[in-house]
């Protein structure tokens, strides 16, 4: 039996449903592959995916695509994330993190307020990170927290990642709440760590809560517990944001004809009415309001599919 009829078979035995976005307030203590678990739980599709890891600890926006929507992960921009973190001064952890054990704790007075701001302004901007041990980073093919529970250390190379914004919120007993937008790829737990260096008395991140993942805001994301309560009333697929609305592009709805073509692979024309420039691009639906294909209007003032859904592109 082909691979396409297997495909075609498995996704026949799916719940219908809505292709899309779904914004989870992920709780602490689950990983995002328990959240992803459960949302495939809930929408009756093995086909979701997250758009980015958070720490079993960390809570906040966790966005996950559903059906098609799985296709566009690659074209949703992910570059900038925002936090709000909690850095505990004069104690430092094996994982940088409260979850991990005190390998030192400082002796002497804390830096103050002041202090701290101070040195705040060296981590501003593009910098160097070395991924922590207790990370999914591979080394030859291992995970680092694998290699890290064995008690190994291993070398690992700096990567250059970018903090738009980095601002002290409150300060309190050698707790420091901070506000970080950082690009894709930034550990907070490092960024909290070697500020604790910076200022001569160590530090772990004691809290993480992500407030913005690309285009997906805190303000969209649905407790898990409640999205959990939703799907049991059968009522979650009115949570699913559309590709249109989470991408803000424009929707063309297009004629059988048109439709057939795209899922074909073809190009077709904008019209008149849809006002785009070469390199923008467009969310095509048919008639009944499916997905049709991602498309991009080109120089010769057609638009091809970037990507296909539908049952005809399998």
């Amino acid at each position: 039996m082909s691979k396409k009829r297997n495909r075609s078979r498995r996704r026949s035995r799916e719940a219908p449903g809505p292709a899309g976005f779904l914004v989870v307030d992920k709780p602490s203590g689950m990983t995002s592959h328990d959240v992803v678990d459960a949302a495939r739980r809930w929408l009756g599709t093995r086909r979701v995916g997250h758009l980015g890891t958070l720490d079993p600890q960390a809570t906040g926006v966790l966005p996950l695509a559903v059906r098609d929507a799985t296709k566009l992960i690659s074209f949703i921009t992910k570059d900038e994330k925002s936090y709000q973190g909690s850095v505990r001064l004069g104690i430092e952890t094996d994982t940088l993190d409260a979850q991990g054990e005190v390998t030192a704790r400082h002796e002497g007075e804390l830096p103050d307020r002041d202090a701290f701001e101070a040195a705040l302004e060296g981590f501003r901007g593009p910098i160097d990170q070395v991924p922590p041990m207790y990370s999914a980073v591979k080394k030859n093919g291992v995970p680092l927290h694998r290699l890290a529970r064995r008690g190994e250390e291993v070398e690992r190379d700096p990567k250059r990642v970018t903090i738009h914004r980095l601002e002290l919120t409150a300060f309190e007993d050698g707790l420091a709440e901070v506000d970080v937008d950082c690009s894709v790829g930034t550990y907070v737990r490092v960024l909290a760590s070697e500020i604790g260096d910076a200022l001569g008395c160590g530090a772990h991140l004691e809290g993480l809560r992500r407030v913005r993942s690309g285009p997906f805001g805190i303000e969209q994301a649905v407790p898990f517990e409640q999205l959990e309560a939703e799907a049991e009333a059968g009522g979650i697929d009115k949570r699913v944001i559309s590709p249109a609305d989470a991408m803000e592009l424009p929707v063309l709805e297009l004629a059988e004809a048109g439709t057939r073509r795209v899922r074909h692979g073809g190009d077709i024309s904008p019209g008149a009415r849809l006002r785009i420039a070469p390199g923008d691009r467009v969310v095509a639906i048919d008639i009944d309001g499916e997905l049709v294909g991602l498309l991009e209007l080109r120089a010769d003032r057609r638009l091809w599919p970037l990507r296909v859904f539908g049952a005809e592109s399998n």
